[in-house]
């Protein structure tokens, strides 16, 4: 569906997704029901925006790497909230180092070429 043409094309292709996980998976149909359309909001930039942001890869990949290097220091967690309290003050860590980036991921004044 991300790599859709069209808007169009793209809902499209959403709802056939959730409709083959619909008997096998019924929460993640729901789940993609009600959350994937609000990232379908990236159909509605410039075709030159769009290839940028259709993929969140290089985020991903950079919160994963981090998340994982510090959690598998711990090893064990005494509970849940443990595990919880430090994912959440790295992911707080990883927002303010971005938040104060001064390289742009996307420079919106950017033409289509």
């Amino acid at each position: 569906m991300w790599n859709a043409s069209t808007l169009a094309k793209a809902e499209t292709a959403l709802a056939e997704i959730v409709a083959s996980y619909r008997t096998s998976a019924p929460k993640l149909a729901a789940w993609l029901e009600e959350n994937a359309p609000e990232g379908l909001a990236v159909f509605t930039l410039p075709e030159h925006h769009r290839r940028r942001l259709r993929t969140s890869n290089p985020m991903e990949r950079s919160v994963q790497h981090e998340l994982k290097r510090r959690t598998v220091k711990v090893r064990v967690f005494p509970s849940d909230d443990a595990l919880l309290r430090l994912v959440s003050a790295v992911l707080v860590e990883i927002d303010e180092k971005w938040a104060s980036e001064t390289k742009a991921y996307i420079k919106w004044e950017c033409q289509d070429a």
